[in-house]
């Protein structure tokens, strides 16, 4: 089992949007696509799931094409695609019907993503007492905020039940309606997963939530493809990326192959006094500085092991000497940067 992409092309009249992409996935993980916004992710990923048409290139699976009748796919578009008026319930289990779920299993695909992702509240009905206001039960107990009983039916004269309507989308802030999004995605338990933009929208919480349910589908063998401007998530999860900028591929590779060739640069040091001179008359870069606490750039291992040597001859107490690669976001900087100017 595998992906392979092979040479993706696409035009717009004159303008070329996609420009020869390719990359693969022998094995289970994900694979990120970066770019800025216009760069060709989304429209790569659109040709890659056949819903685009391509000018050239193809999209392998198992040594045949890709597409939804020969893939079990997983799609979280970065454009949000739910129905604003209608009730979450019946297009979940319409989206679900489309990907084949039958209907004993969709119910409990659905109630167990709804509990996974935190959002059952907004996919069953509930009750109220129509006089107090208060949440109630089935029995007509009231509840709490947990669903625990703080009183009941026979401790009360009576019971005036007024029924909750499930929300609707346009009642949901975005990030919720991500997260019904997501839940509709996985419903058909997919093989390959495509996750555009998947943090967007998402408060702290909620982005913990989304990472857990990611890291078990990497546990369980899924294919994910993810595309993403939180390179500190792309990090977390990738092992093979690809950059791009105005429709080309300028890296692209194995992540920590790309950040062992740009080389140790980055330096954190702490020492007990202002060491100032000493790192100007290296060469090194100062990139920030506080209460005797550096950020610095080198230019390769050998200025840093001069530096620390320069130190420990004058007597310098050097309390930290943290010598690192680049951060994902520094190559995205450094290789997208000048060319997005």
């Amino acid at each position: 089992m595998g992906l392979v992409v092979k040479d993706l092309f696409k035009k717009y009249g004159d303008k070329t949007v996609v420009d020869h992409i390719s990359f693969r996935m022998d094995k289970p993980g994900v694979y990120a696509l970066l770019g800025t916004n216009g760069a060709g992710k989304t429209t790569s990923i659109r040709m890659i799931l056949d819903m685009l048409d391509k000018n050239g290139g193809e999209v392998i699976w198992n040594d045949g094409p890709l597409n939804f009748d020969t893939c079990n796919i997983g799609y979280l578009a970065e454009e949000r695609g739910l129905y604003p008026k209608y009730s979450l319930m019946d297009q979940i289990k319409y989206f679900g019907t489309l990907r084949g779920v039958s209907e004993k299993e969709l119910d409990k695909k659905i109630k167990y993503w709804a509990e996974r992702l935190k959002v059952e509240e907004y996919l069953y009905p509930q009750y109220k007492d129509a006089v107090t206001g208060n949440k109630i039960n089935e029995h007509g107990d009231f509840i709490d905020e947990n669903g625990k009983v703080f009183l009941t039916t026979e401790k009360r004269k009576r019971v005036v039940k007024k029924k909750i309507k499930p929300q609707s989308p346009d009642q949901l802030s975005k990030g919720n309606q991500q997260k019904i999004q997501f839940l509709i995605a996985m419903l058909s338990d997919p093989d390959l997963i495509v996750l555009d933009e998947p943090f967007s929208g998402l408060d702290p919480v909620n982005t913990d939530i989304l990472k857990n349910v990611v890291r078990e589908q990497i546990d369980a063998g899924k294919y994910i493809i993810m595309s993403s401007h939180q390179m500190e998530v792309v990090e977390e999860f990738c092992t093979d990326i690809t950059i791009l900028s105005r429709s080309k591929a300028v890296v692209q590779g194995n992540l920590n192959d790309i950040k062992k060739s740009y080389g140790r640069v980055n330096l954190n040091l702490k020492c007990e006094e202002n060491v100032d001179k000493y790192i100007n008359e290296v060469g090194a870069e100062i990139v920030s500085e506080k209460e005797n606490e550096y950020k610095i750039k080198v230019k390769n291992d050998e200025q840093s092991q001069k530096l620390l040597k320069l130190l420990v001859d004058n007597k310098v107490n050097v309390i930290r000497f943290d010598l690192s690669e680049l951060s994902l976001h520094e190559i995205f900087v450094k290789e997208v940067g000048a060319d997005e100017k």
